[in-house]
């Protein structure tokens, strides 16, 4: 089976994850810059899920309340709908937001035999911490990581006041390589959907 053709002729589902929900946050600047490299390609068609729109409570129930279910209503079917996955995240104390993991620990089959990229933003680590924590996470999620990844050490003094990277020629090459494999994940795993040892 040719797996390219397969992507083209139906794109992949991918859901943008905007972790951070901080005031004053730097995360937009971050996407704005992957969804326009993102944007261009034919094998993808993307849904931004910001994390700064979504309010769900850190005590997780069984039995959610109203307002908890509007609000499962408004993101779980996106992320049950996405074929593929990329979180963007920010390092915070060597560890990514608790807005990320109070998303992930409220959702379970969503993940399954999905492929998740990241791109990562921080300090002199570029976040990598962070990313290095989730992929454990992810793994018990049953989802697939992406081991190439997009990342900003000290992320501020690389874009200008305008959002623009000041020297796009690694992120952009970084971001290609990751999306490739994205894709090609995202497809083998959509294309075996029947085949899958999960119910959900």
């Amino acid at each position: 089976m040719d797996l390219t053709t397969s992507a083209q002729a139906a794109p992949l589902k991918l859901a943008l994850v905007i972790a951070s929900n901080r005031e004053g946050r730097f995360a937009p600047v971050v996407a704005d810059w992957f969804l326009s490299r993102a944007t261009t390609r034919d094998d993808f068609t993307i849904d931004v899920i910001d994390l700064a729109d979504v309010e769900l409570p850190t005590a997780l129930s069984y039995n959610p309340d109203e307002r908890v279910r509007d609000e499962l209503a408004g993101v779980s079917p996106r992320l049950a709908d996405a074929d593929a996955f990329v979180v963007l995240t920010p390092e915070y104390n060597h560890s990514f937001p608790a807005s990320l993991k109070n998303l992930i620990d409220w959702h379970y089959t969503p993940w399954q035999a999905k492929p998740v990229g990241f791109i990562s933003y921080g300090g002199i680590s570029g976040g990598l911490r962070a990313v290095e924590q989730l992929r454990q996470v992810f793994a018990e999620m049953h989802a697939v990581t992406i081991r190439d990844t997009v990342s900003f050490a000290h992320a501020r003094a690389q874009f200008d006041d305008d959002g623009r990277h000041r020297d796009p020629a690694g992120p952009d090459a970084a971001a290609k390589t990751m999306l490739d494999q994205l894709a090609w994940w995202g497809t083998a795993l959509r294309d075996a959907k029947a085949l899958r040892p999960y119910s959900g």
